[in-house]
């Protein structure tokens, strides 16, 4: 049985793009609440919108954390957040930093995503013919796996949007906080508001994930290899719908560990490579971040 961990500000973890909370009892965070929990970690999942502009999900964020705030007694929490859920808490420590301990993204866009580029560029017209439906399927082949009918994207034009590397170049303008600055370098653990900044993420184009092959069972690793194969470079590490630098933040734990975007998540249903366990990572994150005094 492992050691009891206890961090002193509660964990949140923030979905990212067409994410959620629960629906019908399913995680978004597959196993990885629990798993923290029965540790003794204090681990909230809140729920902003689905799709939005980063700025509204923020604003979103910043009110359930101060509910959290209120129910834990807590003076600020330690954030975790997937995909498009790093720029959300990332928005969130800009804004509010008494607010926020620490900011870890997991597989976050925070230089944007190639794919979001690409989606948008279809949907604009700028790609048409064969090449733009391929594009947009895979796409929605991707959302499908986690989207229903009660969480259809609110604002999905805006919501890709400002996932694009251009849209995001201007956001990082007004928020750099833990931003490296070479591309592909690390950022500043401590950052000058008090706030301590991590990352780690993953990629389909490592030894280890084509060696064990696309799993079968989950229908995520096939479409993300699909579209790993969209990036202008196919030599370019990526998660399939982040590229490898493109997600450094702050202390960069690891950006090339064997699994793809949704693998981060511990999705689908846990399935994921044999060579690694990726709810193992949040444990030692949250072993971390008590060692910090966080």
């Amino acid at each position: 049985m492992e050691q009891t961990i206890q961090t002193k500000y509660p964990i949140v973890l923030v979905h990212g793009l067409f994410g959620f909370d629960k629906i019908k009892g399913y995680p978004y965070f597959y196993d990885i609440p629990e798993r923290l929990r029965e540790l003794g970690l204090t681990v909230f999942t809140p729920a902003v919108s689905a799709a939005n502009k980063t700025e509204k999900r923020g604003k979103q964020l910043s009110s359930e954390i101060s509910k959290i705030l209120k129910k834990t007694k807590a003076k600020k929490v330690n954030l975790i957040g997937h995909c498009q859920g790093a720029p959300t808490c990332r928005y969130v420590a800009a804004e509010s930093p008494k607010l926020v301990a620490s900011v870890t993204s997991v597989n976050g866009a925070n230089h944007g995503s190639e794919i979001a580029d690409l989606v948008i560029d279809a949907l604009d017209g700028k790609i048409i013919g064969d090449k733009a439906t391929k594009i947009i399927n895979l796409f929605f082949s991707f959302i499908g796996l986690f989207s229903t009918k009660p969480f259809l994207p609110q604002d999905f034009y805006e919501a890709t949007k400002s996932l694009t590397t251009k849209e995001t170049e201007e956001f990082n303008k007004k928020y750099p906080q833990g931003l490296p600055q070479t591309w592909g370098g690390e950022g500043k653990e401590l950052e000058s508001n008090g706030i301590y900044y991590y990352s780690w993420s993953g990629i389909i184009n490592s030894k280890k994930i084509l060696a064990e092959g696309l799993n079968n069972l989950d229908p995520s690793h096939t479409t993300m290899y699909a579209l790993s194969k969209l990036f202008s470079n196919e030599k370019d590490q990526n998660d399939g719908f982040v590229g490898r630098f493109s997600s450094h933040l702050g202390q960069v734990i690891k950006s090339d560990y064997p699994m793809d975007h949704l693998d981060a998540i511990n999705q689908i249903h846990g399935i994921h490579p044999n060579s690694l366990d990726p709810v193992q990572l949040y444990i030692d994150h949250a072993k971390r971040l008590q060692e910090k005094g966080l």
